[in-house]
């Protein structure tokens, strides 16, 4: 068959795609509903996309397979003594040609495709069948470059294989944005493969750095390279400071606020107003009065450092033990200390300078769902609303299995809209309904046990994990 056959198939596809448009522009031959056909149209739109996104994973998938056979051809028919190097650049430059990409781009496609063919038998399946984006696939790429065969296999059989020995949880990798899977899976191989954080954090630290650079329109990007608890202590600082200078003759934006007040301080003047402040005063607002919150999630053999398994920083991911022992240690008044059950991994104990009841339950919360649970929301749980999910005048409890974290903008759509939020657990954030009745699964977080170093034996293990137990229950 050969090139015939594929010619054939293309102009079928190019037949498909035409009757997809003219469905699309309500010209079928037969309207999506016979009663009410405009609300058929719109969700025939949605099926239409979500087929869409399944066929263009699935040629993502095609075109790196046809990439790699590509390669294997080219340099198995090059003449003998050709240089290495000057044929890849030659294949490179061909693929680059085929699909209009830079020298660069090519390389890098060439190379996550080599990546899929040979190492990733999981993540190349579910591309080609519209599980996963060809970005997913990126993601996991680069997530297990330099680990080894097992290495690569468990991380990728652990968000793919659903008979894997600890499955991740919640929605599946496919159903999150790319950028949400490679929060995951970098939290997943740092835990896994701890023994190189603490040496690359040692060097980003000696790295740490202020960096200017030009933009257009007589703007400038003013940047620091920090450790990532002093750089997500500052944001969250700025993010308090600015909600508390929200008000009904306040006109400027939450990420004008925080620009204002960043300016500010950096520029010496301590204050608050910004530059677009009513009076231009003095006047030093509510900088010096809020502290940010960080939540720092430790297992509890990282804590005795008996173990370097790296802990959970709040709306980052994982840290080194070490910092995080620093944390602690130091009594750093904006840092929580959460302790996880060292059977399960589920947090327990919330450091005692936040367990009054209100603000337990709201740090269990931000626990939970570590960011808005709506589908493919990423911001920060400590910029989210709390919010019942069966309302309390309708019979609804105040209790964790009852309340979710929606950031404002989705908790507007869910009292203004169709959108409803689906059930939840102790454990589990609640998902979404929508209004055209399709269900979308919320992120889970993948609590694990701690790890128990070798030399402690499974009795000073128990005690360990009883006096815990019991410290907790007493301190309540």
């Amino acid at each position: 068959m050969g090139k015939v056959a594929v010619v054939q198939a293309f102009e079928d596809v190019r037949a498909a795609l035409a009757v997809l448009h003219a469905e699309v522009e309500g010209c079928g031959s037969e309207p999506f509903s016979g009663a009410d056909p405009l609300a058929g149209l719109a969700d025939g739109c949605l099926d239409i996309l979500a087929g869409a996104r399944e066929v263009e994973a699935g040629f993502a998938g095609l075109k790196a397979k046809a990439a790699v056979t590509y390669s294997d051809s080219a340099h198995a028919i090059a003449p003998p003594g050709a240089p290495v190097q000057a044929q890849e650049m030659a294949v490179a430059a061909e693929i680059g040609s085929v699909l209009a990409l830079g020298p660069r781009a090519a390389s890098s496609f060439l190379a996550a495709s080599h990546a899929l063919a040979a190492t990733l038998p999981l993540t190349l399946a579910a591309l080609e069948t519209g599980v996963l984006s060809w970005q997913h696939a990126l993601v996991m790429v680069d997530e297990t470059a330099g680990l080894d065969a097992a290495g690569a296999a468990a991380l990728e059989g652990h968000f793919l294989d659903p008979d894997a020995v600890n499955p991740a949880r919640g929605c599946r990798v496919g159903q999150m944005p790319a950028h949400r899977f490679k929060a995951k899976a970098r939290t997943w191989r740092e835990r896994h493969h701890a023994g190189s954080i603490e040496t690359r954090h040692a060097k980003s630290v000696a790295d740490r750095r202020m960096e200017y650079r030009p933009d257009q329109d007589g703007m400038a990007w003013l940047s620091a390279h920090l450790p990532a608890h002093e750089a997500l202590a500052g944001w969250n600082r700025l993010t308090a400071i600015a909600r508390s200078m929200q008000g009904p003759d306040e006109t400027r934006s939450m990420p004008q606020l925080r620009a204002d007040t960043f300016a500010d301080a950096v520029l010496g003047s301590g204050t608050a107003s910004g530059a677009a402040g009513a009076d231009g005063g003095g006047d030093t607002g509510p900088s010096s009065r809020i502290r940010a919150q960080v939540l720092v999630t430790v297992p509890v053999p990282s804590l005795l450092g008996l173990s370097d398994e790296p802990a959970m920083l709040d709306g980052y991911g994982p840290i080194p033990a070490s910092m995080a022992r620093q944390l602690v240690a130091n009594g750093a008044g904006s840092f929580y200390r959460v302790l996880v059950d060292p059977r399960d991994g589920a947090p327990l104990e919330i450091g005692r300078t936040s367990y009054r009841l209100t603000k337990a339950m709201r740090s269990w919360l931000m626990l939970r769902d570590v960011k808005c649970p709506f589908p493919v929301r990423s911001n920060n749980s400590l910029d989210n609303d709390a919010d019942h999910l069966l309302a309390w005048h309708n019979g609804g409890s105040t209790g964790i299995s009852n309340l979710g974290q929606p950031c404002r903008k989705h908790h507007r759509l869910r009292h203004t809209t169709g959108w409803t939020p689906t059930p939840a657990t102790k454990n589990e954030p609640p998902g979404w309904t929508s209004p055209t009745g399709r269900h979308y699964t919320s992120e889970h977080q993948d609590w694990e046990p701690p790890w128990w170093p070798p030399g402690v034996l499974a009795a000073e293990r128990s005690l360990l994990e009883e006096a815990l137990l019991e410290h907790l229950a007493l301190s309540r």
